[in-house]
């Protein structure tokens, strides 16, 4: 396996465990009725829209679909499941020259999900961070599920 295949791999498991040990007042989820497919395109557009470039997109509802038998799990955690990473040169600068430990709030992430028996109802969720981080991230997905 390749160094960049490895960290990615690495990195989808990290983002899986950090959303799935997120109390839940430290995670925002809204839905939206639709497609998997449409809401996540929303959701791009919309990071786009803001300037930003989607860095890495990690396939967590696969991971753990192909890893369940391994870890004796049988159980289907989500029917879609996917986290989007990118960072604001401007936010994170700034945030980090206030406090250089901020850097644990970059880079973003936005994931999407649906549940496997209700593939028509797309989760979209982020953790709070900093009252800037967590202004841009709301202001991503309300635009995104207008």
């Amino acid at each position: 396996m390749s160094s960049m295949k490895m960290v990615r791999v690495l990195f989808a498991g990290a983002v899986a465990i950090l959303w799935a040990g997120a109390a839940s007042a430290d995670v925002v989820s809204a839905k939206a009725k639709g497609s998997y497919g449409e809401v996540k395109d929303s959701v791009v557009l919309a990071i786009q829209a803001k300037g930003f470039k989607i860095d890495y997109t990690a396939h967590i509802g696969n991971m753990l679909e192909r890893t369940g038998k391994d870890v004796g799990s049988t159980k289907r955690v989500f029917g879609n499941a996917e986290a989007l990473q990118f960072c604001s040169a401007v936010v994170s600068r700034k945030m980090m020259e206030d406090k250089a430990s901020n850097i644990a709030y970059c880079p973003y992430v936005i994931a999407l999900y649906t549940l496997p028996d209700d593939p028509k109802t797309v989760y979209v969720v982020y953790r709070r961070g900093l009252p800037d981080v967590d202004a841009l991230l709301a202001g991503i997905v309300k635009e995104a599920l207008q």
